[in-house]
């Protein structure tokens, strides 16, 4: 794939050969960042696991310290006292059958969703509408609760979920270059502690494998990992 001049450019910056720590790092993304847009910061964490196998398809949710810079529209499914609270907690919509009539009907502008126990059953037929955006409601990622009011509180002030690809990989978003230099790392170092957290008992040899970090369009920089698989 052809490169540009403002990429090459960037690419004189970083060392290829060299896995920089997460302070180094995140100043080297923002020096190599060239886009004219406020472009986002990506971690990309290569695991030691075998996504095939159920008992080692790692995933989870941590919320981050610094946020993510934008905006996050949210919908919730619930009823009574918990549909209330979410009213008052600002989010986009709050309903039972009739905002899964509206869903299914081709509304899609939210980013996150969260239900009641009680509402699955509702949410539960939206799931291949839901299910193939990464939408579906989960307890294990905090999105199905009683606690609307956290889980949207949590939403709100950035919170990433992550999971394993086919090739081992994860891959989450941890800012924007316009953050610090400081505000990158910490949302990067707490992305790595919950994945490092999340390994599974049958994961055998390397846990973290390569972590690199890149900005939209920009050259990927390479992590090291090791202050993280202690």
């Amino acid at each position: 794939m052809a490169r540009g001049k403002k990429y090459k450019a960037a690419l004189t910056k970083v060392d290829r050969n060299t896995s920089y720590s997460l302070e180094d790092a995140t100043k080297l993304i923002k020096e190599a960042s060239y886009t004219k847009f406020d472009s986002t910061v990506d971690l990309a964490v290569n695991l030691g696991v075998d996504p095939r196998q159920a008992d080692q398809n790692v995933r989870g949710a941590v919320p981050l310290p610094h946020g993510l810079g934008k905006v996050v529209r949210i919908v919730v499914f619930a009823k009574g006292d918990a549909a209330a609270a979410a009213t008052a907690a600002g989010v986009e919509a709050v309903g039972g059958d009739d905002l899964g009539t509206r869903i299914s009907g081709g509304w899609l502008d939210f980013d996150q969703v969260i239900a009641t126990p009680d509402m699955m059953g509702v949410v539960g037929k939206l799931g291949r509408v839901l299910g193939p955006r990464g939408l579906m409601p989960n307890p294990k990622l905090g999105t199905v609760t009683m606690d609307v009011v956290k889980a949207i509180n949590e939403l709100k002030a950035g919170r990433v979920e992550f999971r394993v690809d086919k090739a081992g990989i994860i891959h989450a978003p941890v800012g924007k270059v316009s953050f610090s230099a400081e505000k990158l790392a910490g949302n990067a170092r707490a992305v790595l502690e919950a994945i490092a957290r999340a390994k599974p008992a049958s994961a055998k040899g390397t846990y973290l494998k390569k972590v690199s970090m890149s900005a939209t369009m920009s050259p990927s920089v390479k992590v090291d990992a090791s202050p993280f698989r202690a």
